[in-house]
């Protein structure tokens, strides 16, 4: 019954979340930082709300590693939404998702984890997917791409830093920190570059940030009560939403070999986990 509701959780985060990078890609004529800073905002009020509730101290013990937890977040976040306004959507998600192959390369040298020698070819599966996901479309540019790639290796910095100090510090604490960092960064970039959100705008605008809660909110519980390699790789449906998202709200079509490319980082990344969830 367990495992059974936290199917159902994931599903449920996974279609959340791409319900966010569809608002994402609606208001792809907003500057990108001032996306990011909406998003913010409405989830620094959740968690500082939540965190007293709680009666949780909000700064935390380790504040150096949760400062740069909080920076490393606000790149990655940059990165991810800034290819989700500039290139098809499912190529986004797809580049998006090479974040978890980044994070157990990371891992070797910040948490000291141990990598299989099979890992490695994971590893080249998911760059030569990556090589034909790009050489076949030509909306997607060298420095879209790198984007994309450097928001991925972010994240994952972020991720190992959260696997340092998750025995010392709340999650909520983490993910606080996120916003709280994130807002002084793209806020002052926003107050010199602000473009006034126009009629649908501001709907989008906040159900970036409602979306994002509930898809955090959703996943937390199904990781709460399930074994993890079982539900993590439901995650990876985000790019049959995006796909699909992307063919209905933007026409957006691909050809084979970039499908082929997209199937390739996917299945990489699935086998990778697989082989770290054997250990």
């Amino acid at each position: 019954m367990e495992e059974n509701k936290s199917i159902q959780y994931m599903l449920l985060a996974g279609f959340f979340f791409a319900l966010m990078n569809v608002c994402v890609k609606f208001v792809s004529h907003l500057p990108t930082l001032e996306v990011v800073l909406f998003r913010s905002v409405i989830s620094l009020v959740a968690s500082y709300v939540i965190l007293k509730k709680k009666h949780i101290p909000i700064l935390g013990k380790n504040k150096k590693l949760l400062i740069a937890r909080g920076i490393a977040g606000c790149l990655g976040l940059i990165g991810t939404f800034y290819t989700l306004q500039n290139i098809p959507l499912a190529s986004a998600v797809t580049i998006n998702y090479t974040a978890p192959l980044f994070t157990a390369i990371l891992g070797i040298f910040v948490v000291k984890q141990k990598v299989r020698p099979i890992q490695f070819v994971f590893f080249g599966l998911a760059i030569a997917g990556v090589l034909m996901l790009k050489g076949f479309d030509y909306r997607i540019s060298n420095f879209d791409l790198a984007v994309g790639l450097f928001a991925a290796i972010f994240s994952a910095i972020a991720y190992n830093i959260i696997a340092k100090i998750k025995t010392t510090e709340h999650p909520l604490v983490i993910i606080f920190y996120f916003p709280l960092i994130t807002i002084p960064f793209v806020g002052i970039y926003s107050i010199f570059n602000w473009q006034m959100p126009q009629g649908m705008d501001w709907i989008y605008l906040l159900l970036v940030g409602i979306l994002t809660q509930l898809a955090q909110y959703y996943m937390t519980l199904s990781y709460q009560r399930a074994n993890l390699s079982k539900v993590a790789s439901l995650t990876y449906l985000g790019v049959i939403y995006a796909l699909g998202f992307g063919f209905l709200f933007f026409n957006e079509t691909y050809n084979l070999y970039s499908l082929i490319g997209i199937g390739l980082i996917i299945i990489a990344i699935i086998l990778n986990m697989t082989v770290k969830s054997s250990k």
